[in-house]
């Protein structure tokens, strides 16, 4: 399969020259070219100006606008426009509108009215994306593939009795027959037993908690309905076109698709990011380590992100000054190849007008947002050398979308216990400590891993814990926490004690959890003599969660101090093989996951590339070549002036084209790229 093109970074945004008149688009290119744009996605809400009817197609003004691109070498991405249907298909085909759980019929007059399963929806698109691109497959400014947009964003997922019939089909291609469907779902609960395939239904509105294992399935499949219509196109474009790559925007950490499945379909993946802006620089470097982890660190992009404000928050804070170019090469330091915007030029009309944009309403030549673009843009125009350059970690995060649905299920002993959250936990002391990580899927190659984080494995496919068994058996070093191994892929409990899979890798027994009806503010763990001799602090407070354990061969490091387990094991290590499995039976302060992380990571010779002083306000991350070539980045994400002091800082820095010889001084919301 084609990949993104290494040679250069790609810099842009969505670009709509259908909403404006066509005596504007010769001043989007010539501030295009100011700005370095050298890549615009084109075409993704215009499915109505394409087409006005069946078969009847308008190209004529979107071959003015490739041409015109074309001749100032400015790439295009170009969409193929099914996100948002005409209103003349849904007046011929009402019933490709979404239903709710209760019922509800969603109408056209915004965008995303379809539900996957439709037959009307499918062949329309079938209709179009063949056109485009047969129209469109050896055009010059054809450089990538861009299928549809943000899958599930508004509908992921669809209640209807067309859906009904296709959830019916998926679920005996599956299954085989009913008897396997009733035990895998346990039906003989609640008098659910199912005995003619017309009597499953998707999980609508119900006086209370449906059957877990129907809800669980209906997940599963309502991601992969999604996934059958990107595939549905993506067989036609790969059929006109098999040398262009080709795409689909993601949006990060997002519970509905198993991007992970949706990711070996793609040729490459990108995502769209809009974290809170004045919030903690974490979660748009989480988001960046996922969607690299997705393709197996292969280069991706950042298809969307806003230059100010977005308009769909109660509130819309602004970027600060900086804070986009900096998010921008954080990106960029975690693996990115390419950084664009939504959109281009900022809309006069519509539900998008206050959205910020590129360009603004106001002057260019005045605007913050234009010239903050301008200078990331022709910054990124001597930075093409770093293209295809890899992000490398030997510490991996453990992600399984199945468990995700199902942990997060009602009839849980703690709700509160989510599982963005349980990642974070273990994320952000990555971050902060500058100890590159990965996201690991079940499916992953662990034998590149010194170190796994497999945080609130609730549910534990067939196979996995065997396969983290022979890992850490071979001398890796696993971390598991509370409410894991509990339950089987259908959501069936491991029987013979907790931690199910996991218990003889741990070394332990959990006999109970002990979930506190409201966190005490004094709880705390303590230290063991042999958790202080690994550096652990003699207490931290915990919250949330407390569990039992019996200790069997494991070594206890910590213990609680109160509650009625006072005394009971909070955090063991187990000797297994070569390796270590370490568990944690509680939600400690963050503190306490800092410090876990640093002596795991040290206990496997994991070092971050540069050692500061202030580990919360500056972000290090590097980048490799296959020839040796390293590409350090430097971010200062806090309010002051810092200076860092590291022998490793040695090289040429590629934004102001110096030489640093082991010092470096950097400005609040600055970057450095030093190259060795």
């Amino acid at each position: 399969m084609p990949n993104i093109p290494s040679n250069q970074l790609f810099y842009g945004g969505d670009y709509n020259p259908e909403q404006w008149p066509e005596s504007i688009w010769p001043e989007d290119i010539r501030l295009m070219c100011e700005a370095g744009v050298n890549l615009v996605t084109v075409g993704v809400f215009s499915w109505a100006k394409l087409q006005s009817a069946p078969g009847v197609f308008h190209f004529e003004w979107l071959d003015r606008v490739l041409d015109l691109l074309a001749e100032h070498k400015i790439a295009v991405d170009l969409a193929t426009a099914t996100a948002s249907p005409p209103p003349w298909l849904v007046r011929l085909h009402p019933e490709m509108l979404p239903v709710r759980r209760d019922g509800t019929v969603l109408s056209a007059g915004s965008r995303q009215h379809y539900h996957p399963s439709s037959q009307a929806y499918q062949n329309a698109c079938r209709e179009l994306v063949t056109a485009l691109a047969a129209r469109y497959a050896h055009h010059p400014a054809l450089k990538m593939w861009h299928i549809n947009n943000e899958y599930g964003c508004h509908v992921a997922a669809d209640y209807g009795e067309e859906t009904a019939v296709a959830f019916r089909s998926w679920l005996q291609a599956r299954y085989k027959d009913l008897d396997a469907v009733n035990t895998a779902w346990g039906t003989t609960v609640w008098s659910q037993l199912y005995s003619d395939w017309w009597d499953i239904a998707p999980p609508r509105q119900t006086p209370t908690h449906v059957t877990p294992g129907l809800l669980l399935d209906f997940q599963a499949f309502s991601s992969e309905a999604m996934q059958a219509c990107l595939r549905i196109e993506l067989e036609i474009l790969r059929k006109y076109s098999p040398d262009k790559p080709v795409t689909n925007n993601f949006m990060g950490l997002f519970k509905p698709a198993d991007y992970r499945a949706w990711a070996h379909d793609l040729d490459f993946v990108c995502h769209d990011v809009y974290p809170e802006p004045d919030g903690s620089h974490q979660p748009n470097g989480m988001a960046c380590d996922y969607t690299r982890s997705l393709k197996n660190n292969d280069p991706w992009m950042v298809m969307e992100q806003v230059t100010t404000h977005v308009n769909w928050r109660a509130r819309n804070a602004t970027k600060p000054p900086g804070v986009m170019r900096l998010w921008s090469y954080q990106a960029i330091a975690r693996g990115a190849d390419g950084i664009c915007f939504f959109q281009w030029r900022q809309a006069r009309e519509g539900a998008e007008k206050f959205h910020g944009a590129m360009v603004g309403h106001g002057r260019p030549e005045t605007q913050r947002c234009f010239q903050e673009s301008k200078q990331l843009g022709q910054e990124l125009q001597r930075m093409h050398e770093i293209a295809g350059s890899r992000y490398h970690a030997e510490m991996g995060l453990l992600f399984d979308q199945r468990n995700w649905w199902a942990l997060e299920q009602p009839c849980k002993p703690n709700a509160e216990h989510t599982y963005v959250q349980a990642l974070e936990s273990f994320h952000a002391p990555c971050l902060y400590n500058n100890l590159p990580i990965d996201f690991v899927f079940p499916d992953s190659d662990l034998s590149r891993y010194r170190v796994l984080f497999a945080p609130a494995l609730y549910l534990v496919k067939a196979g996995l814990a065997e396969r983290l068994e022979a890992w850490v058996r071979d001398g890796g070093r696993l971390v598991l926490t509370f409410f894991s191994g509990i339950v089987d892929e259908q959501d069936r409990v491991w029987l013979g004690g907790y931690p199910g899979p996991f218990r003889r890798l741990l070394g332990l027994e959990v006999e109970e959890w002990a979930i506190p009806a409201v966190d005490d503010p004094n709880a705390s763990l303590v230290a063991t003599t042999e958790g202080l001799a690994l550096g652990l602090a003699a207490s931290y407070p915990f919250s949330l969660w407390a569990e039992v354990v019996r200790p069997e061969t494991c070594k206890v490091l910590a213990t609680f101090a109160t509650g009625f387990y006072a005394g009971k094991p909070a955090l063991t290590r187990n000797v297994f093989g070569k390796g270590e499995a370490w568990y944690l039976a509680t939600k400690p302060s963050e503190r306490m996951y800092h410090d876990l992380v640093r002596q795991v990571a040290q206990s496997a010779g994991i070092s971050p590339p540069v050692k500061l002083d202030d580990l919360k306000q500056v972000e290090v991350a590097e980048r490799r070549t296959a020839n040796g070539m390293r590409y350090l980045f430097i971010l200062n994400h806090g309010t002051e002036t810092v200076r860092v002091n590291d022998p490793a800082l040695c090289g040429v820095e590629l934004i102001r084209g110096v030489t640093v010889e082991g010092s470096l001084e950097l400005k609040p919301k600055d970057v450095a790229i030093i190259r060795s």
